[in-house]
């Protein structure tokens, strides 16, 4: 073979790698695209006016928690979740968050969520502890029991001298915020929440509420597109 033909044959296979290296790359980016779509559902910006919210009411970005104070993994996404997205979102100024009650287990759901928005109606500084603090007396086990009585409550109420407990047992035998849990059920219906919690990014819901990197890459997604 001479030397002309060899250099045809090598100029030949150069082609046909970068090629193939080519058709990797776009193949490559199809599944991450692919698979960043499959991992949220455009349902549309949450209408968060007059919810309790944490950090800066001017934040670029907003995460939305539809969530149940009945909800076993409601807890748990607090637990392992929550913390490390106010860590590294809501603190530095770049998400405010925000959370919706949602009442798919009936009378205790009703009963927690007035509790909640009576607490946030007289004492908004201590919504989120009292928040945390009735997701912590959940139980562990055998969850579905009637715990979330106006009795327990008032035994968590009781852990910060900011809130009234007279006024809040009135507040909750009167139903004073249910105006605001029916203006919850009806966010819930709109957006067609149909598990807790459910995880809003600027009105894309995130599939699996645990994945904690894909919550982390919408966000800087959104922040980027508003740089």
């Amino acid at each position: 073979m001479d030397k002309n033909n060899k250099k045809k044959q090598s100029g030949m296979k150069f082609a046909v790698l970068l090629t193939l290296l080519a058709v990797g790359i776009l193949a490559a980016i199809v599944v991450l695209t692919n698979q960043q779509t499959a991992s949220t559902v455009e349902t549309g910006a949450v209408d968060i006016a007059g919810q309790p919210m944490l950090g800066e009411s001017d934040a670029p970005v907003t995460v939305v928690e539809f969530g149940d104070f009945k909800c076993p993994s409601c807890k748990a996404w607090g637990e392992m979740v929550y913390p490390q997205l106010v860590a590294d979102y809501v603190e530095t100024g770049d998400v405010k968050f925000s959370y919706i009650n949602v009442l798919f287990h009936g009378n205790e759901s009703v009963g927690g969520s007035l509790a909640a928005e009576a607490v946030y109606e007289q004492s908004p500084e201590s919504y989120w502890n009292f928040h945390k603090a009735l997701f912590v007396a959940q139980p562990t086990e055998n969850h579905d029991a009637a715990w979330l009585t106006p009795e327990k409550t008032l035994e968590v109420a009781a852990e910060f001298s900011a809130i009234d407990q007279v006024q809040m047992k009135e507040d909750m035998e009167k139903q004073e915020t249910m105006d605001k849990v029916k203006a919850d059920e009806a966010l819930v219906e709109e957006h067609e929440v149909a598990m807790t919690p459910t995880i809003v990014v600027n009105g894309q819901t995130l599939e699996d509420p645990f994945d904690y990197d894909a919550i982390k890459a919408l966000i800087d997604q959104e922040l980027a597109e508003e740089n």
